[in-house]
């Protein structure tokens, strides 16, 4: 079953909607606080989630927005159609030359997406500070699949993380099928893991010089 909200323009009446609601926050930052990315973003997260049911309106059926900080996503909600959406919140300062924020590791996104009723998503709030008021410019609202491969890598960590390249360059494919994004995952992987392989036989060989170096050394 396509979901309501990304096969028709509802996501991006949600996308305005949040745009709207956090440029009309009274000043909720300091002196200290506006030049903290991650105090900016914190703050952000907590007006969105103490408003997004009623930004989501009829759509929304059950709403969660208790989640640990290393949590997959800091947002659930599930629609009419049973349709089980978790929301990821990232914010982007856009004067800062480089951000290249994780999204989920590949694990995680594989397992979540057995289930076809699940959808992970995205909610990038793209801002500016002046003085201490925040301006959001942009904001994207999105399940994973529609982020092109071409803005998106994959760290080294576990089994390996997706990472927006950078976040000054987010490329949407409108209702880009999620079998199409999830074969050219599995394509990435399978290039990814042997390059990572190569990686750890050169490292392994450094080790194993360093050890033979120590060894040979007078106590």
């Amino acid at each position: 079953m396509k979901s309501q909200i990304f096969h028709t323009n509802l996501y991006k009446k949600i996308e305005a909607n949040i745009l709207k609601l956090v440029n009309s926050q009274p000043v909720f930052l300091s002196d200290r606080t506006a030049s903290s990315p991650r105090a900016v973003g914190d703050a952000v997260q907590m007006i969105l989630s103490d408003n997004f049911r009623s930004i989501l309106g009829e759509v929304c059926q059950d709403y969660n927005s208790d989640f640990a900080r290393r949590a997959m996503a800091d947002l659930a909600f599930t629609d009419n159609d049973g349709l089980y959406y978790l929301v990821d919140v990232k914010t982007h300062r856009l004067d800062t030359k480089f951000n290249m924020p994780n999204l989920t590791s590949v694990e995680r996104i594989a397992r979540f997406y057995e289930d076809d009723k699940n959808h992970f998503v995205i909610l990038m709030v793209a801002y500016l500070i002046q003085g201490t008021k925040i301006k959001v410019e942009k904001v994207h609202f999105v399940p994973i699949e529609f982020l092109s491969w071409d803005c998106l890598t994959v760290g080294a960590l576990g089994w390996g993380q997706i990472q927006i390249a950078n976040a000054n360059v987010i490329n949407i494919n409108k209702e880009y099928p999620r079998k199409k994004w999830m074969l050219e995952l599995c394509d990435v992987m399978m290039d990814f893991y042997p390059s990572e392989i190569g990686k750890i036989k050169e490292r392994i060989i450094y080790f194993k010089k360093l050890k033979q170096r120590w060894e040979n050394k007078r106590v």
